[in-house]
């Protein structure tokens, strides 16, 4: 027995002794309760009795209470990171991020978690609390707040926040109450929960660790990590705060999984800084550097270097622009006015003295790097003597795209510096070390590996094992699922509604499965309409009109005896209609689409998405 359960046993005997004690109380006051009338005051020991059992029926509730914690995003996954707390009638959320689609999600644009549990529940939400300014955790915030009402405070750090809010445009016009917070602030939300911000460093200012606690348990929520011991701005990984929680008892770990399967400990940020130094004083033309717009550590050094070395700096990219806006105006970002210049005051000054700092490191179609790489960006066009340094790694899934604008902008003689190359980029999250050093930090008795695909996860449980977190007491979650915390337990004890929600444009979850089904059959196999007229006699009238998309190449001989084949085989199917004098449209249309889906099949293998219209004189 541990020492947190003999405290819990010793309580609950204390509390037993008490409820012995008030039973003999009740039982020498029973007769004054029962000849008391209404219009009668109590006596001074009835009254010290009912608070008594107030004060017992406050207790037992703490003795019975469960604490739940529902992923609604962030589990098996990279990105869309959503967590629910609920005690009671109560909940917290736990950040709101967005992903990004992969090649089966034709069309779509952003991809965030299902609020649907929580819109069925929104008048117990009590607070969202941000973790960090990373877009797979507050890309889905104004969509949230867009759902779910303003009246839902936030809590954060002051970058997160404003980061936040500048995403609500064209989205949500009510910006709901910001409550900025900074390390080692405790913060009461509703009746039941405490939390309190916990500085830890990543690869953007303003990151937090979270402790909750309520009534029953204490919880704590690591957010997205990694130990740097030499970091580029003063905000540290607080040692000495999260020995101190782990001292004082923690429940249920929920921490980072993503670099679970990578030995050792992830560089420092500032190795990044002297990499692209050696770089830099290396190139004699224009330096062009890619990286996410969010690492704004990195971005900082990049401009001290840009000014060691008497560069101008342009800035391109949308997400670039804002955070250098953002970031400026906070204090985050610190560069002189005068350094900063327009693409085209860039084209009148030597080569030697500019630098180009935009997006493109995961091969966006349309972002700054990858519209230079095609030739298709209206102000930069690479020339020889110019050095692309890509200061980031492909997110799993965008290696294709990315090495993509390698090839391409090496194929334009430009000098290439990647990933590759040691010290050009290191990640914000921490590797097996960081994340056995956490373990060891906080001593959890529970604990739930978060943020990362099942195989990090998985990974994640292992590394517990290993500093002593017992296999029975480490639960791997799915998104969705129910999860109960007691001072005894923590199981798995049913599933909410979850899932993904797709952005379309403007368009909001308008986006269905099925629909992304249909695009992928019509990107797989192509279209082929068919018009026919029928009069009123029931006749079919001339030939079908028969048009095709991305499904036979009309030029070809071979394409050309199926067009007249497939011609033959609904000619023939309108013969038999006819002959039936069929009326029903529905069963026109079902009869040539079977009749041409079993032609399909016989001689091509494939079949398209076949539409037919029936016209009516």
């Amino acid at each position: 027995m541990d020492k947190k359960e003999k405290t819990f046993s010793k309580k609950k005997k204390e509390l037993d002794e008490k409820m012995k004690a008030m039973k003999e109380l009740f039982e020498e006051d029973e007769v004054i309760l029962k000849n008391k009338k209404n219009n009668i005051s109590k006596t001074k020991k009835v009254k010290k009795v009912e608070e008594k059992i107030e004060v017992v029926e406050k207790v037992n509730d703490v003795t019975t209470d469960k604490t739940y914690i529902i992923p609604l995003g962030g589990l098996e996954e990279i990105g869309k990171n959503m967590t629910v707390i609920q005690y009671r009638d109560e909940m917290i959320v736990i950040d709101a991020g967005l992903t990004f689609p992969e090649d089966e999600h034709l069309g779509i644009d952003l991809i965030i978690p299902s609020f649907e549990y929580l819109s069925s529940n929104v008048s117990k939400v009590k607070a969202l609390l941000i973790t960090h300014g990373h877009e797979d955790h507050i890309g889905a915030v104004p969509y949230f707040y867009q759902k779910l009402g303003s009246e839902i405070p936030m809590y954060g750090g002051k970058l997160s926040l404003e980061l936040a809010l500048a995403k609500f445009e064209k989205i949500v016009t009510k910006k709901p109450r910001c409550n900025f917070i900074s390390n080692r602030n405790e913060v009461k939300i509703g009746k039941y929960f405490t939390v309190e911000f916990i500085s830890v460093t990543h690869s953007i200012p303003d990151c937090y660790a979270i402790r909750i606690k309520t009534p029953t348990s204490t919880i704590l929520h690591t957010g997205d990590f990694k130990v740097d011991l030499t970091p580029i701005n003063d905000e540290k990984f607080d040692f000495g705060r999260l020995a101190t929680i782990g001292e004082e008892g923690v429940d249920l770990l929920l921490s980072d999984s993503t670099n679970a399967q990578i030995p050792g400990s992830t560089p420092s940020e500032s190795v990044v800084g002297r990499s692209i130094d050696a770089e830099v004083s290396k190139a004699t033309g224009r330096v062009i550097l890619a990286s996410f717009a969010s690492h704004v550590h990195r971005i900082q050094q990049i401009i001290l270097i840009a000014q060691k070395y008497g560069r101008k700096i342009a800035i391109d990219g949308r997400s670039m622009l804002k955070i250098f806006e953002i970031c400026s105006k906070l204090g985050y970002l610190k560069i002189p006015k005068s350094m900063v210049i327009t693409l085209e005051q860039a084209e009148n000054l030597p080569e030697n003295k500019v630098m180009i700092i935009c997006t493109g490191t995961q091969g966006e179609p349309l972002s700054v790097l990858s519209r230079i790489a095609n030739g298709t960006h209206k102000s930069i066009s690479l020339r020889a003597n110019d050095k692309v340094i890509i200061s980031g790694s492909p997110i799993p899934g965008n290696e294709k795209a990315a090495y993509k604008n390698i090839n391409q902008l090496l194929k334009k003689e430009a000098s290439v510096i990647f990933e590759k190359i040691m010290g050009i980029h290191v990640s914000g999250h921490g590797c097996q070390e960081e994340q056995k050093l956490m373990l060891n930090l906080i001593k959890p008795k529970y604990f739930m590996p978060v943020h990362g695909e099942y195989v990090m996860l998985k990974k994640h449980k292992e590394l517990a094992m290993q500093v002593g977190v017992p296999e029975d007491n480490i639960l791997l979650a799915e998104n969705g699922s129910k999860l109960e915390l007691t001072p005894n337990s923590f199981k798995n004890v049913g599933k909410v509604p979850s899932g993904a929600v797709y952005i379309y444009g403007d368009s909001v979850g308008n986006v269905r499965e099925h629909i992304l089904r249909e695009r992928q059959s019509l990107a797989d196999n192509g279209v082929l309409t068919i018009s026919v007229v029928q009069n009123s006699d029931l006749k079919f009238i001339g030939d079908p009109i028969i048009f095709s998309k991305g499904f036979l190449y009309k030029k070809d001989d071979s394409t050309s005896q199926i067009s007249e084949s497939m011609k033959e085989v609904v000619n023939s199917k309108l013969a038999t209609l006819e002959q039936n004098k069929e009326q029903d449209i529905e069963k026109i249309k079902n009869g040539i689409v079977n009749t041409l889906n079993n032609f399909f099949n016989d001689n091509i293998g494939k079949v398209p998405t076949v539409i037919v219209t029936v016209v009516r004189i």
